[in-house]
Parts: structure tokens; sequence; C-alpha cells
């Protein structure tokens, strides 16, 4: 077989998150997992979306992938396929990937879409015709010195400033429409995309104050008509956004916030304490798992309404007045290493070392 792609059900939700991660690094379509049993025979496929409903439905994130996979995998027997009913498989089933396996149901081969119609053909990516707003208007008073003297967009990563890295994943996806909310060195930040002369178009909201992290968001009242992405500019994420708009719209959300799977090992043994105030038990260093905001956002354009005018505002305070107006949020969970978070110097020098892999 070519790549290893197989899974045990016995495989945590974060070993699990991992391989896909690391696999989605090197295609450039959705990555689906192999799961076989102990005697190697395929019984499931596994991709990041059956994670993310695992999730959702209010699973344990340090539990296996036993309840997450898919169990009625499609494949082909080894002595009885061609390469048209391959391709034919992959086209009407809408997947990536299609197994062969022997008569003891023993993975021996898979195709892929580029070998079943060639390296020339691929799953073509979704061209996704809607905004980004970027904010970058803070100070980024955490990555001083450098933002004394540069604004926090322009931070150079191997030789290219993340504001480009941020936009560069969307302009993948066709996206060709940016909006910068800016504040402090904003000549400077201006400056760089006039030298540039991007394809794309790049229009700055002027915050002549500091607004929060959604307050700017209130001057693109009557700019923008449809769904719009809303991130912050010192964070970089590898997920697929045409699956997230699709999430978004399919659950007719008001707001979706993009969530991060993270693990935290505690380097100490904790004290646990019975009701009477003596030592229960010692739990040896232990590994606590949550669901973590990442800074990236999707807005329906009603939800603008709500924001005050000129007035300091957050996301978070948006959030609960969606709801308050029966609005719906959505939680979208990916997994921690396509997260790239350069926001303090201890992340900053992650994220060089992540992105020169």
């Amino acid at each position: 077989m070519q790549k290893d792609l197989t899974i045990k059900p016995e495989a945590t939700i974060k070993e699990a998150m991992k391989a896909l991660s690391r696999s989605a690094a090197k295609e450039t379509q959705k990555v689906v997992l192999l799961v076989v049993d102990n005697k190697k025979r395929l019984i499931g496929t596994l991709t990041d979306g059956d994670i993310r409903r695992y999730i959702l439905d209010g699973h344990d994130l340090k539990g296996t992938i036993a309840k997450a996979y898919y169990p009625k995998p499609i494949f082909v027997y080894q002595n009885n396929y061609s390469i048209e009913q391959i391709r034919l498989t992959l086209i009407q089933n809408k997947i990536t990937l299609v197994p062969v396996v022997n008569e003891k149901q023993e993975i021996v081969d898979y195709y892929t879409w580029e070998k079943a119609f060639g390296k020339e053909l691929d799953i073509p990516r979704q061209v996704l015709d809607i905004p980004v707003v970027i904010m970058a208007g803070g100070k980024g008073d955490r990555l001083e010195p450098f933002t004394k003297v540069l604004p926090k967009p322009l931070i150079p990563i191997n030789e290219k400033p993340v504001i480009e890295h941020i936009i560069d994943r969307f302009v993948e996806y066709g996206v060709r429409e940016f909006w910068l909310t800016v504040n402090y060195k904003s000549r400077i930040l201006k400056a760089f995309f006039e030298e540039k002369q991007p394809y794309y178009s790049v229009n700055f909201i002027e915050e002549p104050k500091e607004l929060g992290t959604a307050g700017s968001l209130k001057y693109l009242s009557g700019k923008i008509n449809r769904p719009f992405f809303v991130k912050n500019c010192d964070i970089i994420i590898n997920t697929d956004y045409a699956d997230l708009l699709e999430f978004h719209q399919r659950g007719d959300y008001s707001i979706t916030l993009v969530a991060s799977v993270k693990h935290y090992n505690i380097p100490y043994g904790i004290c646990e304490l019975n009701g009477e105030g003596y030592l229960d038990h010692i739990k040896e260093k232990p590994e606590y798992s949550f669901l973590v905001n990442t800074g990236l956002y999707l807005l329906n354009p009603d939800v603008l309404k709500i924001i005050p005018e000129n007035k300091i505002y957050h996301m978070t305070q948006l959030i609960e007045d969606v709801k308050k107006d029966r609005g719906k949020i959505g939680v979208y969970p990916v997994g921690e290493d396509v997260w790239i978070d350069i926001g303090q110097w201890a992340e900053y020098k992650k994220a060089i070392e992540k992105i020169s892999l």
C-alpha cells in the first residue's frame, strides 16, 4: 500500500487529530483515515468531520475514536473492480478515497482522485465568494520590541509578514475581498499593501480609537451583505474554510466560532481532597482537555446592527447579545495542530518552526 492511513479504534481522539493534521499538511484534498481491527481488516473510515460530530455530541475529548468513526466504509474487492468503477464511486459518493480489500477484508491498496484520474486531475477546491475581515488595529504589546517598530500584522515569519500568511490561506479558496480594521501604526500597514499592489482587494476600516475586539465591525454596516469571516491578525489556521462555511449555513447559525481542542499536562501530582478537607488521593501528572476560542469567526451581516456605535465592544459581548436576540451560535472544532498563535513570544517561536516544516 502507498502510504499507511490506517488507525485502530482504540486510538485516542488526540492521536487521530494529529494523524489527520499531519496528512492534511501534505494533501490537497480532504484526508480520510482507514479504521482497521487487530487483524488489519477494514471496519470503518474517519475524517475530521466525524471527530467534529463526536465532540459536538458531548463525548469525552480524551476518549477513543470507537464512537467517532463511520462504520460503513465504501470499498471495492481486489479481484472485482475496474478503474472506471473507482472513478464513478469517487464522483457519485463525493469521497476522496476508495480502499481496495482482499477476501479477508484486509486493505491491500487504495485509490485517491489523483491515482484514479491522473496527476492532472484532483478534487476542485470550492471557491468562496465571501469577504474576510482581519482585526489589525491592536498594539501587540506582548510582541514588543518588534511592535515598537512595526504593526503586529507585519511581524515576519520566515521572510513573510504574518498577515500575508493569513491572506494566502483564504486566497487558496478564491477569496478576493479583504477588509482590515486599522489603528496602531496604520500608515505603515497601508504603505505595505500600496507597495505590494496585490491582485486581491484590500479595504481599510479606520478605527479612530480602540473599540475592542468587535466594536470596529460596526463600520461594515451597509458594506457587507453576505456571511463573512472575522479573524484576529495574530493567528494562522489551516482548516477547510469551505467546510466551515457549509457548517455555518447548514446549522443556520448567526455566528460560528472556531474552537481548538487543547490538551494541557500538569507536570505535578494533583491533590484531590475529600469533603472533610482530608487527602483523598493524588492524581499523578494529569492531562486536561478543553475547547478554546481561536479568534476565527463566521458572522451573518444582520448581527452588525447589534453592535453599538463608537463604543468599546468585544466579540464575547456580541455573542451574548446575539443569544439574547435568539440567534444561534455554532462551534466548529479543529485540532490543536492546525492553529498557530503568534500573539506572544513563546508561541511566535513555535510558529516559525511549524511553518518551516
